[in-house]
């Protein structure tokens, strides 16, 4: 994840601000810039790859100024380049910017039309142009700034600093992140408190929407409607050791409402925005050339690798075996020759998963690995690393790392179907177009947080819980399941809507709510005949689906979540957050622990 920090001080701040970047290194990043202002001036510093370089250009070539920003980036939409790297930069500002501008495209092409110029292939530059060109019309800062927020759709924070203000920095936030801290005649910008540890442990979190002007001796922050609105400053208690929670109760809460940031994050890096297009790392081996998909995982990772499996088969036609990781030596599978082995992991430490990796590698197989921690072992053993880019997740139970699995696994799907030629260019582009929109799709599931929570106790007393789904949405029932076994103790099982006259329906009765996954679209009849059966039996629905579905069987049920309609293809990664939420909920009920639920491990390093 990309990092973010801020300083209008009163004294020289490079020095300070590429120190607040080496806290945020854990994030990840593979380019780093620094601007300050000085004297009517700015002075921007940018170089690729590590910080160290980042610090012999500025001591090659110093940035004097008692303001500025810096960042961290992941090289996601274009390469790793000093011109690709933060802060971007007009006559008249300089931006830096995490998230994502899922509009961009057009912005683009208006500013592009009006005479704009960019220097780069990223979607940062269009805020950049867009605030420049209002303050070059006359316009103040905080007035252009208000007035392009409402242009920009996706997921952001922003910090902005500006050549004729010297004393000033505005930031924003939408789905992202960001942090005031207030110092002793200075005040500080922060994509968390860790970063600005150092400096302050007065906080102060922006919430949904809010933007800031920042001042040497005062920030005043405006929420989404730019009402001036106060925030209230805590003791943060941050150091190097602590990555923290910010006004959310859990981490897990917090890691949930973090997923429309990193699933962008993650998204930017498989697809190239300019062209429609999606993009691997570099290959030294012909994916065209794989007949067979053999995919491995456990727990979480396991249910995204069940998604997977309808997206390979149904968009690139490549057949797919999947299995538990912990049972797949044992069975001494058959891995034919020209075979991919993929393998899941948010840690990259699994032990069962790392074996089964060992196991095909030995067996002459491709590996290739979807990992959180592009450092680890399962990373460094592949032939193909597929990071996502869901930064540290601290919640025992996966959320944001199982999302954006989803959104890689996603990526990975259309890529294959192109390479084999069952996809052509302007199904791609449609594919790309479904994808770019995830980020907003979620910000959207993600406004019924209080719906949701107004339910749980109607689910915290049960002692049984039943998920049903079809197609796509099996996968997500077994981990709406499994999540509230994780961290409710609540006993759960998730089942293929068809299979309940199969056994399961036995166990129906007034005292089992049944928790129904169901979109409108070609299984929704379907869908909604298991739950009909489930009904007549006294079971009591709890009915998840957009709001044509809803309307067409939400009559009678216990209670209805209503998400976003979405195409299919998306339709996992949305339905992941009602899931997520209500275990998270009926959990907070129950009073059990969120984020250290008894007998479980963040990463499972024993067999």
């Amino acid at each position: 994840m990309c990092g973010i920090i801020g300083i209008v001080g009163k004294k020289d701040v490079a020095e300070r601000l590429v120190d607040g970047l080496r806290r945020m290194e854990y994030r990840g990043y593979d380019s780093a810039g620094v601007c300050t202002v000085h004297e009517g001036q700015l002075i921007r510093r940018r170089a690729p790859g590590k910080l160290a370089n980042l610090v012999r250009e500025l001591a090659r070539d110093p940035a004097p100024g008692m303001t500025g920003i810096a960042h961290t980036r992941w090289a996601t939409h274009g390469a790793p380049t000093a011109a690709n790297a933060h802060p971007h930069a007009t006559a008249e500002l300089a931006l830096v910017h995490n998230g994502i501008i899922e509009n961009f495209r057009q912005l683009r092409e208006e500013l592009t039309a009006r005479g704009r110029r960019f220097e780069s292939d990223t979607d940062t530059e269009v805020v950049a142009h867009l605030v420049s060109e209002r303050i070059e019309a006359g316009e103040s800062p905080e007035d252009a700034v208000k007035a392009v927020l409402p242009q920009l759709r996706g997921a952001f924070a922003l910090a902005i600093a500006f050549r004729a203000h010297d004393d000033m920095l505005i930031g924003a936030r939408l789905g992202s992140p960001l942090v005031v801290g207030y110092g002793d005649g200075e005040v500080f910008l922060g994509s968390d408190a860790l970063a600005l540890a150092p400096l302050t442990q007065r906080i102060s979190y922006l919430e949904e929407g809010d933007w800031v002007v920042v001042r040497r001796d005062n920030a005043q922050v405006y929420d989404k409607d730019n009402r001036a609105v106060t925030r209230e400053i805590t003791t943060s208690g941050a150091s190097s050791s602590l990555i923290e929670k910010g006004n959310y109760r859990h981490f897990m809460q917090k890691e949930i409402f973090e997923q429309p940031t990193v699933v962008a994050q993650t998204l930017r890096s498989y697809i190239r925005q300019l062209d429609q297009s999606v993009a691997l790392p570099q290959l030294d081996f012909d994916l065209s050339a794989i007949t067979r998909v053999t995919i491995v995982a456990c727990g979480t990772s396991y249910y995204a690798g069940m998604v997977a499996k309808y997206w390979f088969e149904q968009f690139a036609r490549l057949p797919v075996d999947l299995d538990v990781a912990s049972e797949f030596r044992y069975r001494d599978p058959v891995l034919e020759p020209g075979g991919l082995a993929l393998f899941i992991s948010q840690s990259g430490e699994t032990a069962d998963t790392l074996a089964a990796l060992r196991h095909c590698k030995a067996a002459g197989q491709t590996i290739a690995v979807v990992v959180n921690v592009p450092t680890s072992s399962m990373a460094r053993e592949a032939d193909l690393l597929l990071p996502t880019h869901a930064g540290p997740e601290i919640g025992v139970a996966s959320t944001k790392a199982f999302t954006c699995q989803l959104a890689v696994l996603a990526a990975l799907a259309a890529h294959l179907a192109v390479r084999r030629g069952r996809m052509d260019r302007t199904e791609e582009r449609d594919i790309v177009a479904q994808l770019l929109e995830v980020p907003a799709t979620l910000n959207a599931a993600l406004a019924h947080d209080d719906e949701i929570a107004a339910m749980a106790p109607l689910i915290a007393p049960a002692r049984d819980v039943l998920y049903l789904g079809r197609g796509q949405d099996y996968p997500l029932a077994l981990e709406g399941a499994l999540k509230l076994k994780e961290i409710s103790y609540i006993h759960a099982e998730g089942y293929a809507a068809g299979e309940m006259k199969h056994g399961p329906i036995a166990l129906i009765d007034e005292a089992v709510p049944v928790i129904v996954l169901a979109p409108s679209g070609p299984l929704f009849e379907k869908t909604v005949s298991n739950m009909q059966e489930v009904r007549a039996r006294g079971g009591k629905i709890v009915l998840v689906s957009d709001a044509e579905g809803l309307a067409e069987a939400g009559e009678g049920c216990l209670a209805t979540i209503e998400m976003p309609r979405v195409h299919p293809l998306i339709a996992p990664l949305v339905y992941a957050v009602p899931v997520q939420l209500l275990a998270y909920h009926v959990a907070c009920v129950k009073g059990t622990d969120v984020d250290q639920p008894r007998n479980l491990a963040k990463s499972v390093t024993v067999e």
